[in-house]
């Protein structure tokens, strides 16, 4: 079990200064809505424990330099529960931070809906849940921290609707608290080690660490500029290639083992990048890298293929990315470089023809530039799911095709030894894509404008 910190102790972990905010009490009878006997006592003695009048505490506070709006859950408090009270706190909060125009950063601890106030209690997750749309829609991004335990309905609202979904290590983290669980459940299942393999949490972040990442994470969310960012630069090319002077060469070139991969065009690209994981639907796909990183001073997204055939999960994770950038007026860059979408019966099963259709939804959909570089295989529909229409460049070591080579000769029942010349016929060489229209030009060591 992770060590459980007060309301107080985590906002001094993940803050450098806190003004507390107060909302405006509403007259409750002694007992609750539904007449619970001893309610009022067992409210009292948990002021008295605590010293906290409600589960939950909430102000503006600065983290890193970054000024946001803080609330943070007190679980001493009967278990962090939410209660209408509770409700009127969380909601004083989002208002803050909309009135504020400040992003929101949740501390959360919490067992779930108070018992002692039945329906009325539950009825709080619709208050939060309409008050995390209008934060949403006013472009104003919110931090999820998963704190000992996070459960209920306070993780089915504030927490996996969060843009960002940070945990400490050991957390207990799931719908169904530990008293409720199926006595077999598999208890990973139900920690944040386990929502991040699941594709709910981004990352796992020890206390100490704390502060230091959501200052970085809010300088990126709040580095959007809604009136139009400016599209982000073309990468420099890597690798040192010369242009193909065949189709099959092209091919061989973009699957070369020595040839640079995602990761390290990101690295050379950003001062710092921070990931997002996971698709929120129970998948991961680690051939998919996505987040938002630094680069001279303004913030880009990023999304970029790593090599791997592309599962649902990446495709989804990859729509995710782009909608957020977008809200948040972030400009992308996408990276291609993919043999394909993963065609195995587990990747039809998890929705593969749904997800990829989502993503090139997601890319024609947002307001914000996306700027998409081919930096190695760019295999048929799966590729160009991620691809930008107009804003899409290559490098000497990538093509593109409609698919695959040896699939194209497969299908024109053409044998083995006409995979070379069927190559020359697709048409997939850097230079024959510029010359299609399909690529506006070539990225080299000196990249081009945007």
């Amino acid at each position: 079990m992770a060590d459980r910190l007060s309301a107080r102790a985590a906002i001094e972990a993940a803050t450098s200064a806190f003004t507390e905010l107060h909302a405006p009490e509403r007259e409750t009878a002694p007992e609750g809505p539904l007449g619970w006997e001893g309610y009022a006592a067992s409210r009292a003695r948990a002021r008295e424990r605590t010293g906290e009048q409600e589960s939950v505490i909430y102000g503006e506070a600065e983290v890193e330099g970054r000024a946001c709006v803080v609330l943070s859950f007190e679980f001493g408090f009967l278990g962090g529960s939410l209660g209408e009270r509770t409700g009127d706190r969380l909601e004083a909060a989002y208002r803050a931070a909309r009135e504020r125009r400040l992003p929101l950063v949740s501390l959360i601890a919490t067992g779930g809906s108070r018992m002692q106030e039945g329906m009325v209690a539950l009825t709080q997750l619709q208050r939060v849940a309409r008050q995390s749309t209008l934060l949403r829609s006013a472009g104003l991004p919110q931090i999820a921290v998963l704190r000992d335990p996070t459960t209920g309905g306070g993780w089915a609202t504030l927490g996996a609707g969060a843009d960002v979904v940070l945990a400490l290590p050991g957390a207990q983290v799931g719908f169904a608290g530990s008293r409720v669980r199926p006595a077999d459940a598999d208890p990973a299942a139900y920690a944040a080690e386990g929502q991040l393999a699941a594709g709910a949490v981004d990352a796992v972040v020890p206390v100490g660490e704390l502060r230091g990442v959501l200052g970085r994470w809010l300088g990126l969310l709040s580095g959007g500029t809604p009136d139009g960012p400016a599209p982000a630069e073309v990468p420099c090319a890597l690798g040192g290639a010369g242009l193909p002077g065949t189709g099959w060469e092209a091919v061989s070139q973009a699957r070369a083992s020595s040839r640079p991969r995602a990761a390290a065009y990101l690295d050379a690209y950003f001062d710092f990048r921070l990931g997002v994981s996971g698709d929120r639907c129970g998948g991961v796909d680690p051939g998919m890298l996505c987040g938002f990183g630094e680069r001279g001073g303004r913030t880009v997204a990023y999304a970029a293929q790593a090599g791997t055939a592309t599962r649902p999960a990446g495709y989804r994770t990859a729509a995710r990315l782009l909608r957020l950038a977008d809200r948040l007026g972030v400009p992308v860059l996408t990276l291609v470089d993919t043999p394909g979408a993963a065609n195995d019966a587990a990747a039809e099963r998890a929705g593969q023809g749904a997800a990829i259709a989502d993503c090139f939804a997601a890319v024609a959909g947002v307001g914000v530039p996306v700027t998409t570089l081919v930096i190695g295989e760019g295999g048929s529909g799966g590729a160009l799911a991620l691809a930008s229409p107009g804003r899409t460049w290559v490098t000497p070591s990538s093509y593109f095709s409609v698919i695959a080579p040896e699939l194209a000769a497969a299908i024109l029942k053409r044998g083995v030894g006409a995979v070379r010349t069927t190559a020359d016929q697709l048409g997939v060489r850097p230079q024959d894509l510029i010359r299609l229209g399909v690529a506006r030009g070539l990225t080299s060591p000196t990249p081009p404008l945007p």
